[in-house]
């Protein structure tokens, strides 16, 4: 006899059993255990750091980061000198994300966070966080990136917020059980390869009659896409995660990733708030221009 809630043909392993109320326990292990808690608000007092551009972005090189420097990088390559900006690290793996200051401009304590000292209103400074958010906020603010004709911009935010949606899955679910997690669970990781390699189809689709994600055009849907899914493609992620999930399959996706990859503000944005690296490939703080153009001389 078993109280298992699995039928005996699904051949599982015994395992964990959930209590009937669940107890936060601190040391319970993984690569963000020091920092992951399940309470908001912050753990410490400091103010953010305030450079001279209107635009201060506090932010990390991971996927989600990458997206609003390429859309910065892209809007100043395309002659936007209002898009200039000041980058600021915030180290999640030293909890920075959790000091006053960074949670008063985003109460949920996850990079990217923009403020805007120099809104379109006049007003007081604005507060930005969610990297959908940011984009499209950018994107309206310059009139760039994301179209004005109601059909296509409707079907580039449809794209921006499928990639908003699904990465979780991607992020959250497969890279962290792939390579994140204390021990492998062939369960979880078969779960989230599954959806990770559905997800890749279901790009692969669309660019299969599309040279940009949207359309004919290059949009910030593209931008919010590629951090995630390109680098994927190109197996620049996790380690060896391409490998393990054939991207190499996907064909419109490795091309449209290769196109992307080869754009300048790309090869800028992509190294704006990263901490380490090979020499060259890396700037933790960018606050102009002449920063990004010392480093990829």
């Amino acid at each position: 006899m078993t109280d298992s809630k699995f039928p005996p043909e699904n051949n599982l392993p015994a395992g964990y059993e959930p209590p009937k109320v669940w107890t936060w326990e601190q040391g319970n292990g993984g690569a963000f255990a020091s920092i992951n808690r399940p309470i908001a608000g912050p753990t410490s007092e400091k103010e953010l750091p305030v450079g001279k551009h209107p635009l201060q972005l506090y932010s990390l090189a991971t996927p989600n980061g990458q997206k609003v420097t390429i859309l910065l990088e892209e809007l100043l390559a395309a002659g936007h000198k209002d898009a200039d900006y000041d980058a600021w690290l915030i180290t999640i793996g030293k909890g920075e994300q959790f000091g006053s200051g960074f949670v008063d401009v985003n109460p949920n304590s996850k990079i990217p966070a923009l403020m805007d000292h120099k809104p379109a209103d006049g007003g007081a400074p604005l507060r930005l966080f969610e990297s959908g958010s940011i984009l499209t906020y950018l994107a309206d603010k310059f009139g760039a990136f994301l179209p004005k004709d109601a059909r296509a911009r409707a079907e580039a935010l449809n794209w921006l917020f499928w990639q908003m949606g699904s990465a979780p899955f991607v992020g959250g679910g497969f890279g962290h059980f792939y390579a994140y997690a204390p021990i492998k669970i062939q369960y979880a990781i078969d779960r989230f390869a599954m959806e990770a390699k559905r997800q890749m189809d279901v790009l692969n689709r669309q660019l299969a009659n599309h040279e940009f994600v949207a359309g004919a055009e290059y949009t910030i849907a593209d931008m919010a896409i590629w951090p995630w899914y390109g680098r994927l493609a190109l197996d620049q992620s996790y380690p060896e995660a391409g490998t393990f999930l054939s991207t190499h399959e996907y064909e419109h996706v490795v091309r449209w990733a290769k196109q992307i990859a080869e754009r300048p503000a790309v090869k800028r944005g992509i190294i704006v708030n990263k901490a380490s690296g090979d020499p060259g490939t890396f700037l933790p703080e960018r606050h102009d221009a002449s920063d990004l153009d010392a480093l990829l001389k």
